[in-house]
């Protein structure tokens, strides 16, 4: 690994708009090379989503709130995924144990992404929740929930529920789009990594707009059948968001 210097700017590469969707088909393309690793990660991303079910089948709203919260932390997840990918551009074999301790040599960096990521997510938990307490008399099951964003008499909730979506969203996302990728690849601290991450989405506004839409409706879709889209879904971003990451950021020679 190349050593980076704390207050270096890194330099960035110029992405065509379109570059996105390959990021995606390259993403399914490492999904059937490495389908041991990315169908364990992606029964992992959907027993998430049935825990949280469960555990918050007596509080509904928590659904609504969390269910796509906790997917905000998906870089953090994604790590083990970020390693299998890495390993197919080398020409090495993935392998499923080695992904699993894929953090461990990065500890210190990945646990200050993991507290910040969930602190915001919990910021953003209780201020869905603000908003039920303040549109409905009580609180709908997880089913009323989902009928009660999308009616047309609640609209005032269902804009309110996307907007502090849309700020937690793309706040997570500037800071995080290319910047756990980016530790795990690179000898950096996480404050490069993160103003790295920022400077891309500033420097390439359209292109991270058209890639941070596609993440949002992909995972959105794959949340509606009990979370089971989760199983393809989740595993193709990570290997994708790799891929985002190795063109999108230069100042590496291995690239």
């Amino acid at each position: 690994a190349l050593p980076i210097s704390q207050g270096v700017l890194i330099p960035l590469r110029p992405v065509r708009i379109t570059r996105p969707f390959v990021w995606l088909i390259q993403g399914v393309r490492d999904y059937v090379r490495t389908p041991v690793v990315s169908l364990f990660y992606g029964v992992l991303f959907c027993l998430m989503g049935w825990a949280l079910m469960h555990v918050y089948e007596e509080a509904p709203a928590y659904v609504l709130a969390l269910s796509a919260g906790w997917l905000l932390i998906g870089p953090f997840m994604c790590l083990g995924i970020y390693h299998a990918t890495r390993c197919i551009g080398l020409g090495q074999k993935p392998d499923l144990g080695q992904s699993l301790l894929a953090w461990e040599p990065k500890l210190s960096y990945v646990a200050i992404f993991g507290v910040v990521l969930m602190v915001l997510e919990m910021l953003w938990a209780r201020s869905v929740l603000v908003l039920f307490a303040l549109s409905f008399d009580g609180v709908p099951d997880f089913k009323g929930s989902i009928l009660a964003l999308f009616n047309p008499e609640n609209v005032e909730f269902t804009i309110g529920y996307f907007s502090l979506g849309g700020v937690f969203g793309a706040l997570i996302f500037a800071f995080c789009v290319v910047s756990m990728p980016m530790i795990l690849d690179r000898e950096t601290d996480a404050v490069t990594a993160a103003l790295t991450s920022f400077r891309l989405c500033l420097n390439q506004p359209l292109v991270m707009l058209v890639w941070s839409l596609l993440i949002a409706g992909l995972v959105f879709l794959s949340i509606l059948p009990y979370f089971a889209g989760l199983l393809f879904i989740g595993p193709v971003l990570g290997h994708a968001s790799w891929h985002a990451y190795k063109e999108s950021v230069g100042g590496d020679d291995r690239d």
